[in-house]
């Protein structure tokens, strides 16, 4: 069966992030994750972890100024200072929250770059930050982003140019982050592509198309897709990377087989 991470940046919005740690274990689940933390005191979401019993997931590297539109800076010439600091900022966060999986966003294609010269940079700094933080047993992750809907002009689209990036990282501690709800969008043939790169796939999110809502909203076929993840032998976190309909707790009736408090 697999095991279900709460996206808190997305669910439970109807309270402040602080108190969706509370209301994630609630409805049974083990583990949280979410975009970025730094706008709170790394301590004060261990305390949260640590009084509902959850496991710290995932998060991301600084990806810049989010509001602003920025979508991370990995692939940026000119910001490769700010990416090493960055890293050493959420090494300290990973650390303290207990959290061994970092995701890494590529960004946005830079103007007047050349794609030699963005794709090194990207290689360069992965290479940077897989060797960081594999001293620290932390695992990075590179997750392709649906350039058609959500993020025009995201650098990476596919997780077979995902999969040709990390061949290139001099390191064996740089993975594949599948979102199946942006796969969806670029390539499709999910079940088939999840199977041949399972051994790359170190983390999963899931969300429906359209509307990146809830399983069960949109035309993929979660069921099937959960069962196959079973029988391939999967065995890491899935992450729910979704927006409620109509709220969160009306919205987990797709959950019901996976979570206890649910059943």
């Amino acid at each position: 069966m697999p095991n279900f991470a709460a996206n808190i940046t997305m669910m439970f919005n109807e309270v402040e992030f602080l108190e969706r740690f509370q209301q994630a274990s609630q409805v049974g689940f083990k583990g949280v994750e979410y975009l970025v933390p730094y706008a709170f005191e790394a301590e004060a979401i261990a305390e949260q972890l640590h009084k509902y019993n959850l496991k710290q997931v995932l998060f991301d590297l600084p990806v810049g100024d989010w509001d602003g539109g920025e979508r991370g800076y990995a692939c940026h010439p000119d910001r490769v200072e700010e990416f090493k600091e960055g890293v050493e900022l959420a090494i300290k966060y990973a650390g303290i929250t207990g959290c061994t999986q970092l995701c890494c966003l590529a960004g946005k294609v830079p103007v007047n770059v050349s794609e030699e010269e963005i794709r090194s940079t990207l290689i360069s700094n992965l290479s940077y930050a897989a060797a960081k933080l594999q001293d620290k047993g932390i695992s990075l992750l590179l997750e392709p982003i649906n350039s058609k809907v959500d993020i025009p002009g995201f650098y990476l689209e596919t997780s077979a140019q995902a999969l040709d990036i990390i061949k290139d990282v001099p390191s064996d501690n740089v993975f594949l982050q599948y979102d199946v709800y942006h796969m969806q969008i670029m390539e499709g043939d999910l079940a088939r592509t999840m199977e041949r790169c399972l051994d790359q796939i170190k983390h999963i999110q899931i969300a429906d198309h359209p509307g990146r809502h809830e399983p069960g909203t949109g035309e993929i076929n979660y069921s099937f897709l959960f069962d196959h993840l079973d029988q391939i032998g999967y065995k890491n976190w899935i992450g729910c990377e979704y927006r409620p309909v109509g709220g969160t707790l009306p919205g987990l009736t797709w959950a019901a087989p996976y979570l206890e408090s649910l059943t």
